[in-house]
């Protein structure tokens, strides 16, 4: 577990415009580590720096602990080093990781996180307020694995049903 700063929260920092493992993991941290937990988006070039000024954790940044492993994310890796392991978590984690590393073909629903990833780093320019507007994609997207995955929709209505 990273060190808590003066006010007994996590500080965290990675690179700035966040996409997929980026807005994944400070949803995991706010949700089942540290629900106080403070992140930080800067250019890459600056993140060692401000990781050593602030005494902040850096994540997905090549060659830090906190990153991707082999072919998985650094969503992956936070799972695994927290500890964090359910059915729900591992499907999450499946989606995120398509997404993330280019593998839609993992699970259909990580071409939709990539596009609304992309979507919602256009709309918002503040990498913060981006995060605090993603979070909820990633709650809907954990309820669907936790509670949905056997649920369909289909339109029209079957007509056996109406009779």
């Amino acid at each position: 577990m990273p060190p808590a700063d003066s006010q007994g929260r996590t500080l965290w920092v990675t690179r700035a415009r966040p996409k997929i493992d980026r807005i994944a993991c400070p949803w995991l941290i706010r949700r089942f580590i540290d629900r106080d937990a403070v992140f930080l988006f800067v250019d890459a070039s600056e993140v060692t720096a401000v990781a050593d000024r602030f005494g902040a954790t850096p994540f997905d940044i090549e060659g830090t602990f906190w990153s991707h492993r082999g072919d998985r994310c650094t969503f992956d890796t936070m799972l695994a080093e927290f500890g964090l392991a359910s059915p729900a978590l591992d499907r999450l984690a499946t989606i995120v990781r398509g997404a993330d590393t280019a593998a839609l073909d993992l699970v259909p629903q990580a071409a939709g996180l990539l596009a609304a990833s992309l979507g919602f780093s256009r709309m918002y320019r503040d990498d913060l307020e981006q995060l605090a507007a993603s979070l909820p994609l990633y709650d809907a997207f954990y309820r669907w694995c936790r509670d949905a995955v056997g649920e369909t929709h289909t339109w029209p209505a079957d007509a056996r049903a109406r009779a």
